[in-house]
């Protein structure tokens, strides 16, 4: 997307316009973290439901990562500059959930007897966890006041 493709949807009570992010890979971006809310969300409450004391802190931090995709899903849809930072935070707050994690789960297997989203860096779901916020990240800085 150019400078000159981003568009303004209405104004904040700050006064100023609230610039969209979910027009072109905004919108692929949204469409990512919705299929991760509702994998993540999903999975966790099945499993903390039915089986929570086999793998109490990978069905919570499972939990916890559909948490996070919700509020960046919510956050790229409301759109504007505060919306923007927010996602941007939880977007690095993510990678590190996964970095640590995904390292966790290497080097001692036995604290997580069941998966995470987040185990292996996100392997189980084909690496997504750990390349979305990446592009999330890269996305959401360009899409800054300031680089318009």
């Amino acid at each position: 997307m150019t400078k000159a493709e981003v568009t303004v949807t209405e104004e904040e009570p700050t006064g100023q316009k609230r610039t969209r992010l979910i027009s072109g890979p905004g919108m692929l971006l949204v469409w990512l973290y919705g299929v991760m809310v509702v994998g993540a969300v999903s999975r966790s409450a099945v499993q903390i439901s039915t089986e929570f004391d086999k793998a109490p802190l990978a069905y919570s931090l499972s939990a916890v990562a559909g948490l996070v995709y919700g509020f960046i899903t919510y956050s790229l849809v409301r759109g504007g500059e505060t919306a923007r930072r927010a996602a941007l935070v939880c977007c690095a707050a993510e990678l590190a959930g996964v970095l640590i994690v995904g390292t966790w789960t290497l080097v001692e297997p036995s604290a997580f007897p069941d998966a995470t989203v987040w185990s292996d860096y996100g392997m189980g779901y084909l690496f997504i966890p750990v390349l979305l916020p990446l592009s999330a990240m890269y996305w959401l800085r360009g899409r800054s006041a300031g680089s318009r």
